[in-house]
């Protein structure tokens, strides 16, 4: 049912559309890699998938004291966690992210912090599978220069295929490009903004006892540290020849792996036990796999499914996990 990953069949920017070359802005440097260890943090607020949506998002981060009403940072030195999965299925990726983009900053000079790990959906819009982007994530990023982009990929694309019907590939064309997708792909690409700034971001975070990621750790996973599983997922979104064969687009890595969501417990429940010994942490905290109903703890707590399916694709809950003084809770009640 939830099931999005890329087949073998699905080439990394494979295709008629990835043209791009002479059409992307100048990149300035890379974002520096972020920290992804952290102790002594007295209050966590970890939020779900969000799917490009921004009434849902803002609706958790306001009732977990987060942001006030106008979005601003009003939770001094919480740490924010958001598990990855900011874009897709919803029309409100491109507000979602200039949010976060405001909250970093403002968490900051607070003494708090903000964290986002980087989801599937994430990698997905950097590497190209646009299956899951909507209609109104690509007009979110039209302007004036839109049409003229548009014609002069095609002009490029036309010319490198010298198709053998021409009002065919046209047809194709404008079906597939609509205003404003030249500019979201020059934004989530490894040298634009968006790109730069995802891949500036953890798979893998650990903060106090808890460790955060997006899908799952597998038992491939279990022998690699932090370090090693961030920068190999890095790497490989600014370096795309090399997401054949690595852990972003790998089944059983870190951002698509559904085992310890949805595998039988008492089999797996050894695995479990090896991560936290492994991570030196006490629980396993999740995304990717929406409940569409209550946060979910599995294996007695030791893992917590936080994707209650919130964006308005899913309608699940409006809900978020709290890790303060110790002690684990919900919005709504953990069940």
């Amino acid at each position: 049912m939830y099931k999005c990953h890329p087949s073998s069949k699905v080439a990394v920017r494979s295709g008629l559309f990835f043209a791009l070359a002479v059409l992307l802005v100048a990149s300035s440097p890379l974002a520096k890699a972020q920290k992804a260890v952290f102790s002594g943090v007295d209050r966590i607020v970890a939020v779900g998938d969000v799917h490009g949506d921004l009434a849902a998002f803002t609706e958790v981060l306001r009732a977990a004291n987060v942001v006030d009403p106008s979005g601003k940072w009003i939770g001094g030195k919480t740490n924010l966690v958001q598990i990855g999965d900011l874009p897709d299925r919803g029309p409100d990726t491109r507000k979602v992210i200039e949010l976060l983009q405001n909250l970093e900053k403002q968490a900051k000079k607070a003494g708090g912090a903000v964290h986002i790990l980087i989801g599937n959906h994430d990698a997905m819009n950097m590497y190209g599978d646009l299956r899951y982007t909507t209609a109104a994530e690509f007009a979110a990023f039209k302007s004036d220069k839109s049409a003229e982009l548009r014609d002069a990929l095609y002009q490029q694309l036309l010319e490198q295929n010298k198709p053998a019907d021409p009002a065919a590939f046209k047809a194709k064309f404008d079906k597939e490009t609509p205003l404003g997708w030249v500019e979201h792909r020059q934004a989530w690409e490894s040298k634009g903004p968006i790109g730069r700034w995802t891949a500036s971001h953890p798979a893998v975070l650990k903060i106090n006892d808890t460790l955060f990621v997006h899908a799952g750790l597998s038992p491939r996973m279990a022998a690699l540290t932090i370090e090693e599983i961030n920068k190999s997922v890095r790497t490989e979104l600014l370096e795309p020849a090399k997401l054949q064969g690595g852990l972003t687009m790998a089944e059983d890595g870190p951002l698509w792996w559904r085992g310890i969501a949805q595998g039988p417990e008492e089999p797996m429940s050894a695995h479990v036990d090896t991560l936290l010994k492994n991570f030196g942490v006490a629980r396993i905290v999740i995304g990717h796999t929406p409940t569409k109903a209550a946060i979910k703890p599995r294996f007695g707590g030791r893992v917590i499914d936080i994707d209650v399916g919130l964006s308005q694709s899913y309608s699940g809950p409006k809900d978020c996990l709290i890790i303060e003084g110790g002690q684990v809770s919900t919005l709504l009640g953990m069940k």
